[in-house]
């Protein structure tokens, strides 16, 4: 009998921890909120550009400020220091930069919820979460790829960081990030909550 009960204390625990940086149902982008979301991103980004005054091509000039796709978003956060105690205080500051390091860091990733398979952004979570990078999910009914495409001049794109540069860009970004509650836990160094990690999100077998 002992021995049952403490091989269900583990998985227990490991529902308890999934929980504790889940967040509720509509922190998923989708509908009049997505479109909001993606206009003011789109909004700003237009700004930025024309701060800058670069005569760069717009895809080129887009890159420079965005990691586009799961390859690239992965490799970034692949390459950012997991955050420790001393980092966790300034994460959420990012139009603080430090313009002596040339690593590039990401502020937030937006990640299409509906994409199908699952698996392909499914390491995202984890990863995001070890490097104190908040996670915002959106969907439109299977076609929340397309969406986040039609930001960055591409048919598609499961996933989009957006790096750090001190842009206006960041700021709107950092405004959804606090209206939507992010925030670092003081429970542990890696339990930065993400927005909207919804259990179907969980389960890459399960269909869209």
């Amino acid at each position: 009998m002992p021995s049952r009960s403490s091989a269900k204390t583990p998985k227990k625990d490991e529902n308890n921890s999934k929980s504790s940086f889940s967040s509720p149902e509509n922190n998923c982008y989708e509908g009049e909120r997505l479109t909001n979301l993606l206009q003011s991103i789109r909004r700003e980004t237009q700004s930025a550009r024309h701060l800058d005054g670069s005569s760069l091509p717009e895809k080129i000039w887009l890159k420079q400020h965005f990691c586009i796709g799961v390859n690239d978003v992965t490799r970034v956060l692949e390459r950012m220091k997991p955050s420790t105690e001393l980092e966790r205080s300034t994460e959420l500051a990012p139009l603080r930069i430090n313009h002596k390091t040339s690593s590039v860091k990401l502020q937030a990733v937006l990640v299409a919820s509906d994409c199908n398979p699952r698996w392909l952004t499914k390491h995202l979570l984890s990863l995001a979460l070890s490097r104190s990078v908040p996670l915002i999910f959106v969907r439109d009914n299977k076609q929340g790829s397309l969406r986040l495409g039609e930001l960055v001049q591409l048919k598609t794109a499961i996933a989009i960081g957006i790096k750090v540069k001190g842009s206006v860009i960041n700021k709107i970004v950092q405004e959804i990030i606090q209206d939507n509650g992010f925030e670092l836990s003081p429970e542990g160094q890696n339990s930065a909550r993400i927005l909207d990690v919804r259990s179907d999100f969980q389960n890459p077998d399960k269909k869209c």
